[in-house]
C-alpha cells in the first residue's frame, strides 16, 4: 500500500500517474485500472505484449524504468476524472493474487464555456455542490468548507482535495464511516458528516495552504464520479510584523545601543548644566551702607546755636 496522490490538469492536456513494480520471479503483471466503473485501463504483462482498453488506445503511452512503470494520459476528458489504482498479479502457493498499491485521483477540468456537447457532464457536475466560493483569511485562522449532494443519488465516498498550485488530497469519508486525512492536513482536520452533507474545518491555516479545495463524490450504484466545478478558492494572508524575523535581534541591539547612548548624553548633559547653575549662582552677602550712619548723625545732631539763645 502507497500514499494517494491527486493530479489536476485542464481538458486536453496530459496525465502522468506512476506504479511501482517489483519484477520478482512469482509476479505475473501490473494492471492500472479505474475504480468508477471498475475498468481496466492498460495489463503490462511481464513476458507478453500490453493490452490497452479500446477507449485509451489513442491516448495512452507507458514506459518501464527499473522497478516503475510510468502510464501517461493524454488528450484528457472531463469524463477521465476518476480513481486509478496500480496493481499487481502474482502467483502465491499456485493461487492468482492480487495486491494494490497507489492510488491516484485523477481531477479533468473543463473550460470555463464548454461546448454542448458537454451537456451531460455539466449535468454530473451539478450533483456536488459546494461553498462557500472564495475565502480571504488570516494566517492561524479556520474555515468550513461544505460538500453536498444535490440529487437523489446517495454517496459512496466524498472526497476533498488541492486541485491548483499543488494537487493533493485533504480528506475522504466513506459511507461506511472509513475516512482518510492526508498528512497536509494531519490534526489540523475536524468533519461531521449527515446524509448528504459533509461539513470539513481547517485549522491553524497557513500561506502554503493557499490553492482551490474541490469536492468530489463516488454516487453509489451508479458508476459516477462527480467533481464540483466551483470549488473554493483559499487565500490566506500572513501576519504583518515590524521586522524581519531573520532580523530581529539586529534591530534589537540597534534600539539598545540608541537607548544606551541617549541615557548617557542625558547624563552628562544633566552635570554640565548643574556645574554652570553653581558657578553663576551669585553669593547671598549683605552690603552695609556706611554713608547712611554720617547722614544720620548730621540729621540728629542738636543745633548747638539754638542752646545760647
Amino acid at each position: 500500500e502507497q500514499s494517494t496522490d491527486v493530479v489536476s490538469v485542464w481538458e486536453g492536456g496530459s496525465v502522468s500517474i506512476t506504479c511501482s513494480m517489483y519484477n520478482s520471479e512469482n509476479e505475473l503483471g501490473m494492471y492500472l485500472r479505474t475504480r468508477v466503473p471498475p475498468e481496466n485501463v492498460l495489463y503490462v504483462p511481464k513476458d507478453n505484449k500490453p493490452t490497452v482498453n479500446k477507449a485509451f488506445v489513442d491516448r495512452i503511452k507507458y514506459s518501464e524504468e527499473g522497478a516503475k512503470l510510468t502510464v501517461t494520459l493524454l488528450n484528457a476528458r472531463e469524463s477521465d476524472s476518476n480513481f486509478y489504482l496500480c496493481t499487481r498479479f502474482i502467483i502465491r502457493n499456485d493461487r492468482h493474487v492480487r495486491l494494490d498499491g497507489k492510488t491516484t485521483i485523477v481531477v479533468v477540468k473543463a473550460p470555463v464555456v464548454p461546448p454542448l456537447n458537454h451537456l451531460f457532464l455539466l449535468f454530473l457536475a451539478g450533483i456536488v455542490e459546494q461553498s462557500p466560493l472564495v475565502v480571504n483569511i488570516q494566517q492561524g485562522q479556520s474555515l468550513n468548507i461544505t460538500c453536498a449532494l444535490n440529487s437523489s443519488y446517495k454517496d459512496e465516498e466524498i472526497c476533498l482535495l488541492k486541485t491548483h498550485t499543488q494537487p493533493e488530497g485533504v480528506l475522504c469519508v466513506s459511507s461506511q464511516k472509513a475516512l482518510e486525512i492526508f498528512p497536509v492536513f494531519a490534526n489540523r482536520l475536524e468533519y461531521s458528516k449527515e446524509e448528504k452533507k459533509l461539513v470539513i474545518t481547517l485549522h491553524n491555516l497557513q500561506q502554503s495552504d493557499n490553492d482551490v479545495y474541490v469536492c468530489a463524490a463516488v454516487l453509489n450504484n451508479s458508476f459516477l464520479f462527480s467533481v464540483s466545478q466551483r470549488g473554493t478558492m483559499v487565500m490566506v494572508k500572513g501576519i504583518e510584523t515590524a521586522f524581519p524575523n531573520s532580523s530581529w535581534a539586529y534591530y534589537s541591539l540597534i534600539i539598545m545601543a540608541v537607548l544606551l547612548l541617549s541615557v548617557m548624553m542625558c547624563y552628562a548633559l544633566y552635570h554640565v548644566h548643574m556645574k554652570k547653575y553653581f558657578q553663576k549662582r551669585k553669593t547671598n552677602t549683605v552690603y552695609e551702607d556706611m554713608s547712611y550712619g554720617s547722614r544720620r548723625n548730621t540729621f540728629v545732631k542738636p543745633n548747638v546755636y539754638n542752646n545760647y539763645t
